[in-house]
């Protein structure tokens, strides 16, 4: 089962984090999502636990506890149907630049010949 974990603390290795799984069973894989830019924790990962009683297990047990002063959110992860899945400028309104806008409304600024006549 893949297990989703949340809100984790900055400082949390991946190390300390099957550490904390492996009391409920075997894991085969842990991953703490970080920035391709600054290599910084994002604050949450991924689990992955072979047996699924051993995962809701420590699913059940984990959520909500407290480490390093921070509540967790521990659940099964879900792949998102394939249509919610978020792409670069998808979905979004505006941007930045000159011509893309970037206020909350989406509209543009200067050289902006689709927005009603304002250049």
């Amino acid at each position: 089962m893949n297990i989703f974990v949340g809100s984790l603390p900055w400082s949390i290795e991946e190390a300390d984090l099957r550490e904390s799984f492996e009391a409920y069973g075997t894991v085969d894989s842990v991953k703490i999502v970080t920035d391709k830019f600054t290599g910084r924790s994002k604050g949450f990962g991924f689990v992955e636990m072979p047996n699924d009683e051993e995962a809701q297990k420590a699913i059940d047990e984990l959520n909500g506890a407290t480490v390093e002063g921070r509540t967790i959110v521990v659940n099964k992860s879900e792949p998102k149907p394939e249509g919610e899945r978020r792409s670069f400028n998808n979905n979004r309104s505006g941007g930045g630049g000159y011509s893309g806008g970037g206020n909350s409304r989406g509209g543009g600024s200067y050289n902006d010949r689709n927005s009603g006549g304002r250049y």
